[in-house]
């Protein structure tokens, strides 16, 4: 059994999933946001970013991270942001000793609903379906166990 972290970075509203993955069979653990302050500065953002991911890895215990790419985005800095948001989810794992795996979006919408261009409301009712989900976790969330069943699924785990 392995257990994952997934990750859906994002500068106001991190995405985090935790699933564990034993011979094909998925299993939900946990789920929910890191919500940043948005009238605090940029740089203690990516900090709140950095400690919420953090707490979640010591309180989970996962053995790996999935962490969806950075899109590209049509506004420059916005993509910037994204990737600023990421790195802090990045280095929250690897300061915990994960070895992190990257996925575009593409890939783990393809993972999860069997087609590259799904939308949020897809993504969140197949992780409801694949999960066993009495409910759908917010998109956030859903997006980040997306990310985490990706991974499963290229492992096979």
């Amino acid at each position: 059994m392995e257990r994952i972290i997934g990750v859906d970075p994002g500068s106001r509203i991190t995405g985090y999933g935790v699933i564990d993955a034993d011979r094909g069979q998925l299993h939900f653990v946990a789920c929910g946001v890191v919500k940043t302050t948005t009238n605090y500065p940029f740089s203690y953002r990516l900090n709140e970013i950095f400690e919420g991911i953090n707490e979640v890895v010591q309180v989970h215990r996962p053995v790996v991270a999935a962490v969806e790419d950075v899109f590209l985005a049509t506004n420059p800095r916005s993509a910037l942001k994204l990737g600023h948001a990421r790195g802090a989810a990045v280095v929250a794992a690897t300061q915990n000793g994960l070895t992190v795996f990257d996925y575009s979006p593409r890939a783990v919408k393809q993972a999860v609903v069997g087609y590259g261009q799904a939308d949020k409301k897809q993504v969140q009712h197949m992780v409801r379906v694949l999960l066993g989900l009495s409910g759908a976790p917010s998109a956030d969330a859903a997006d980040a166990l997306a990310v985490a069943i990706c991974h499963a699924n290229q492992f096979s785990l």
